[in-house]
């Protein structure tokens, strides 16, 4: 089943209180908090009040975007994780290191898997699991190097998010998505140009490509959440529109797509 809903950062100006009604005005089913501004890692206090302010409204605790990059010199795991705990955060979204694929070395690869490993191992005892990011400046920059990243952590239960390559062509973004609907978690959604983030478009302009998405994401078995991150103006507006947009079009997937 999939389910929309919206990740905080996509409007970090504003307050939590803010976040949730805008998803509730939106008829989103859930909310992915980010550890940059709303839920930062440590804080558990506030990550218990978020999950019961969240669930109150009617909505669902989807994920906790942590911005972990897998590092020794980031913020322990463990404040992570315990956030994502007092969150009741099923997932953890993180990054694959801090340096590209064209940049990374294999020692730093080896790095980046082991900390993605122990992430990982840690969490299994929560019942949460860890996924990878689709991002640039990482180590999922390219589909190859996402893959392979997963081999070389050589856990199953790790996963990936998926989003539409910045200014990527559809048939590119395609072959990419079906490589990783055994290993997909939730999505990120949001129709850009060619310029990228400088290029950001409404979600009714990207209906093509994102139904062809929603064909391929409804095959697999399982729920999943399709995130918006990102928008045309950053506008709380916009949100609503491109929901109602993105809400129609899970309806017809629901209809139409076979599950493998």
């Amino acid at each position: 089943m999939l389910y929309t809903g919206l990740c905080s950062i996509t409007f970090r100006n504003l307050s939590i209180s803010e976040v949730i009604e805008l998803s509730k005005r939106a008829g989103l089913d859930g909310i992915e908090w980010g550890g940059d501004v709303h839920v930062p890692p440590g804080n558990l206090s506030l990550a218990a009040s978020v999950r019961a302010e969240t669930e109150a409204a009617g909505l669902c605790v989807c994920s906790y975007g942590s911005y972990y990059r897998a590092t020794s010199e980031d913020v322990p795991f463990s404040d992570v994780l315990e956030s994502a705990v007092a969150l009741g955060a099923p997932v953890i979204r993180i990054w694959a290191g801090n340096k590209s694929s064209a940049d990374a070395t294999q020692e730093d690869r080896d790095d980046f898997a082991e900390h993605i490993r122990r992430a990982v191992i840690a969490s299994r005892e929560f019942d949460i699991t860890i996924a990878l990011e689709y991002h640039g400046g990482t180590l999922t920059d390219t589909q190859e190097s996402a893959h392979r990243l997963l081999k070389e952590v050589g856990l199953t239960d790790l996963k990936l998010y998926w989003q539409p390559r910045t200014g990527g062509d559809l048939d590119k973004d395609i072959v990419e998505l079906n490589a990783s609907l055994h290993h997909l978690s939730h999505v990120h959604c949001f129709h850009w140009g060619k310029a990228g983030w400088n290029d950001r478009k409404s979600l009714l302009d990207g209906v093509s490509a994102w139904k062809a998405y929603l064909d391929i994401i409804r095959q697999v078995e399982g729920d999943r959440y399709v995130l918006f991150e990102f928008m045309k103006d950053d506008s709380p507006q916009q949100l609503i529109e491109d929901a109602q947009v993105l809400c129609s079009l899970l309806a017809q997937a629901e209809t139409e797509a076979p599950r493998l």
